[in-house]
């Protein structure tokens, strides 16, 4: 499993292990039981797995706390209603590198002005990017206002007459995205076990030591902001073709900030906690909003989600993920500020 940080708690590798591939055997089964909710809720979770895996490339390995993550999740949900024809599907070979490459390019550009800034401004400057985008499709006829846009059809994964996948079929669409959840978790281990992972712990760590041993941070964490983007993108993509419909609050800082409590509660710093911290939020949520079971005071669910959320920051600061290595922790480590 994911090797800890410095400063983060030592999970089990072997009871982590077991777990995952338990959950991992029970999500391959679930559609067995023919339930569309929670079906349909599965896909949305994992969805959302890979958008906080995303985030936490930033957050919890290169020391980079964005609030404006939702941008790229946003952008690619738009672009796919934008590009899609009205009446008949468009080719996911199409759409999908289109709106990957619409959120790399902004993530390029955006990032070479944000990572001038650190701390409390690279947090503001991050936002204001966002609720750029936000106000362009809310206040816009490009976007169709606050209503939104819906798609009709979803994304043909094909070609022309060939048609190698039914995305209108819900467990085919189920399977994809966890097909997607686990090859972009494997992925990424490659990545951060690779030397430019290593590099962007080592930034987190020291900033000022890597450029000193001469490594070329701007660059390094460019190189990560854009891959997070794009992540973040492919997650907007995901979540537009499961629900057929967009709108500014997807971009806005609701959603930044509902993904960065899902990195807080898994385990920052661990791939394994944003998935942990997805599937969490988002079961917590649907059961303090159960009025069956709260009542009245399902309608004020973000208060019992803010209670959670407290406690697990003041009793579990290495989130649900720690639990698997009680109070073990690495010597933490001296991180150098930058002056400008």
């Amino acid at each position: 499993m994911d090797a800890p940080l410095p400063g983060m708690a030592q999970a089990n590798p072997r009871a982590l292990t077991i777990f995952f591939l338990v959950a991992l055997v029970g999500l391959v089964l679930f559609p067995l039981t023919e339930s569309v909710f929670y079906q349909q809720l599965l896909t949305k979770v994992m969805i959302l797995s890979i958008f906080a895996m995303s985030l936490d490339l930033l957050i919890g390995y290169t020391g980079l706390v964005s609030l404006g993550h939702a941008a790229f999740f946003g952008l690619a949900g738009y672009a796919l209603a934008l590009i899609q024809p009205k009446y008949d599907p468009m080719s996911i070979f199409i759409t999908l590198p289109a709106a990957l490459a619409i959120c790399a390019v902004f993530a390029l550009v955006t990032g070479a002005l944000v990572l001038r800034t650190r701390g409390i401004y690279f947090i503001m400057v991050t936002l204001a990017f966002a609720q750029m985008v936000y106000f362009v499709f809310h206040d816009t006829a490009l976007g169709g206002g606050s209503d939104g846009l819906h798609l009709n059809n979803k994304p043909l994964v094909g070609w022309g007459e060939v048609k190698l996948l039914d995305l209108e079929n819900r467990t085919t669409l189920y399977y994809l995205v966890l097909v997607l959840m686990v090859g972009i978790y494997l992925l990424l281990r490659r990545i951060l076990d690779s030397r430019f992972g290593r590099a962007l712990q080592g930034i987190r760590v020291n900033e000022h030591r890597m450029r000193a041993i001469g490594f070329p941070v701007m660059r390094y964490q460019l190189g990560v902001y854009v891959l997070a983007g794009v992540l973040a993108g492919l997650s907007g993509y995901l979540s537009a073709a499961q629900f057929g419909f967009v709108n500014p609050e997807i971009i806005s800082w609701h959603q930044s900030g509902a993904v960065m409590m899902m990195v807080i509660l898994g385990g920052m710093g661990t791939l394994s906690g944003s998935i942990i911290g997805a599937f969490v939020f988002v079961l917590l949520e649907e059961f303090f909003k159960d009025d069956t079971v709260f009542g009245g005071l399902a309608r004020h669910w973000q208060l019992m989600m803010g209670i959670i959320i407290v406690a697990v920051a003041c009793f579990l600061p290495r989130g649900l993920i720690g639990l698997a290595g009680g109070h073990r922790r690495t010597p933490p480590a001296t991180t150098d500020k930058r002056d400008d």
